[in-house]
């Protein structure tokens, strides 16, 4: 019976550890490009277009985000952490791979330029953007996505030249509550009026 046990112990430990290799080289695999072409195409492309490009200004612009944002993003989505209606239905039939394959896709892609249309409220916008708002202890944007935008992966995406609707939007979201997915995002936009966010958000979407 001993050797029998100790058997069952060696063939358990042997599978736990094909399992751990096989799961690590997963990880590890390139996103296949092609594939993530293939799901812009077919369920992405009819609100970001077949590359994520300056689309609807009321969607984001995907090109040249970092994959481990879009990724985590679509996760949520999936989740039900965040939530929208239409993005949740959207990522719900979504592998994980194919959530890699098509963030790499779209994180390959390089995009256009963008342009500020509020001279009025622009330089309030940098204001905050590179120095934050000391008497309400808003901190600058710059200090999480860098005074270019280029933001950090995975938490923190890149912002510069992002529409400007779409980036008001998502602070309203952060600043009402219904947006729940970041709590730093949250407290931040809890201190902000309509202007101050209407300023950055047009001021972001010429930050290059």
């Amino acid at each position: 019976m001993k050797s029998v046990a100790i058997l069952f112990a060696g063939l358990l430990l042997a599978a736990s550890s094909t399992f751990a290799a096989e799961g690590e080289a997963k990880a590890l695999a390139k996103p296949d490009l092609a594939k993530g072409q293939a799901t812009s195409s077919n369920v992405c492309a009819a609100c970001h277009t077949n590359d994520g490009s300056r689309g609807s200004p009321a969607n984001p612009i995907l090109q040249g985000q970092h994959p481990e944002y879009l990724v985590k993003q679509l996760s949520e989505f999936k989740s039900g952490k965040r939530a929208n209606p239409i993005m949740s239905g959207m990522a719900a039939s979504l592998s994980d791979d194919d959530m890699k394959n098509v963030a790499a896709f779209y994180a390959g892609k390089t995009a256009k330029p963008g342009f500020a249309k509020n001279k009025e409220l622009v330089a309030l916008g940098e204001k905050i953007y590179r120095g934050g708002i000391a008497d309400r202890m808003i901190p600058a944007c710059a200090g999480c996505h860098s005074p270019t935008g280029a933001g950090i992966p995975a938490q923190y995406p890149r912002l510069a030249g992002q529409h400007a609707d779409y980036t008001e939007a998502q602070l309203v979201a952060f600043r009402s509550g219904s947006r729940k997915n970041s709590i730093p995002m949250t407290g931040v936009a809890a201190k902000m009026n309509d202007r101050e966010i209407k300023a950055v958000a047009d001021y972001i979407a010429g930050l290059h």
